[in-house]
């Protein structure tokens, strides 16, 4: 196999021999460059996110409670529900995003393995390298290339990749499938791309700095059929190496790319809750609660 050259990088020649010298200088770094051998991320050792009576708040109001699931490894797991029953909140609040807004609460455990991502002295930011996020609006840097775009992940994260960092930029967009589109503009800003193509390298910047988690807010809600289909197709691939929750208000792409569905709900106190939750197959064709096959079959919603 021949080693590409990253055309208009900083450092246009690649490793010959990627990762053989094993100096990238420790934890992080060594942790992604193992990942990142033999032509793409090695695979992923599995990492189960789990919640336990996670419930969250919003300027005093409770916006989901007692939310209770298990996020296997190398699954996608499929949250669907109306509009306002609380998706997109319960899964800022699988990698701290949540606080980041003023007004915000939330209590329950949030569990990586047997790590909880809320306790005491747990740093919010490595958490967010660990469980990455993509967003419904494919959300590039507008002031960076695309090869720094990719880049940026490793360096706010404080990864010093070093001489390894164009083979790490080069990988990412290769498995996103952005590889040959890119080679020869990688100069080019970010913004440039199609709307596909820049949430492919939103996913690229996400995995690059080889997160266990990867959540996804409706990733294609604002692209067209085609770019959907790439991405998820992408999915599919990217299940291999991660664990992967997706919200997503198309029940055809629930049914499409998940192994596992939950279905949340939001009461009569517009207070959001997990209905329902199994096999995606199960959860469409014979579901358990009445309520589940409403929704699913178009009652309301």
């Amino acid at each position: 196999m021949t080693t590409p050259r990253l055309v208009g990088s900083k450092d246009n020649t690649m490793p010959a021999n990627r990762f053989q010298a094993s100096n990238i200088i420790e934890n992080e770094a060594v942790r992604v460059a193992e990942r990142a051998q033999a032509g793409g991320p090695a695979e992923s050792i599995g990492r189960t996110l789990s919640t336990s009576k996670l419930t969250a708040w919003y300027s005093g109001r409770v916006a989901i409670r007692d939310v209770n699931l298990t996020f296997a490894p190398k699954k996608v797991t499929a949250i669907i529900g109306p509009s306002g029953c609380g998706k997109s909140t319960m899964i800022r609040c699988l990698n701290r995003m949540h606080e980041v807004v003023p007004g915000t609460k939330v209590s329950g455990d949030v569990m990586l393995d047997s790590e909880n991502i809320y306790g005491a002295n747990v740093d919010p930011v490595l958490i967010r390298r660990r469980i990455g996020m993509v967003f419904q609006r494919p959300n590039p840097f507008p002031t960076m290339s695309i090869f720094d775009n990719v880049a940026a992940g490793l360096r706010l994260n404080g990864i010093p990749t070093g001489k390894y960092l164009p083979d790490l930029v080069w990988q990412a967009l290769d498995r996103v499938g952005l590889w040959d589109e890119v080679k020869d503009k990688l100069r080019l800003g970010g913004t440039s791309l199609s709307g596909g193509q820049q949430q492919r390298l939103c996913i690229a910047r996400a995995i690059a700095v080889a997160p266990d988690v990867l959540l996804l807010d409706e990733p294609t809600g604002a692209l067209d059929p085609i770019a959907t289909l790439k991405i998820e197709d992408l999915l599919r691939q990217l299940q291999k190496d991660y664990t992967i929750v997706i919200v997503t208000h198309n029940m055809q792409q629930a049914a499409r790319v998940s192994d596992i569905t939950a279905f949340m709900l939001a009461g009569a106190d517009r207070v959001g809750g997990v209905v329902e939750v199994g096999p995606t197959d199960h959860i469409f064709t014979n579901p358990s609660d009445a309520r589940t096959e409403s929704y699913i079959t178009g009652r309301f919603g």
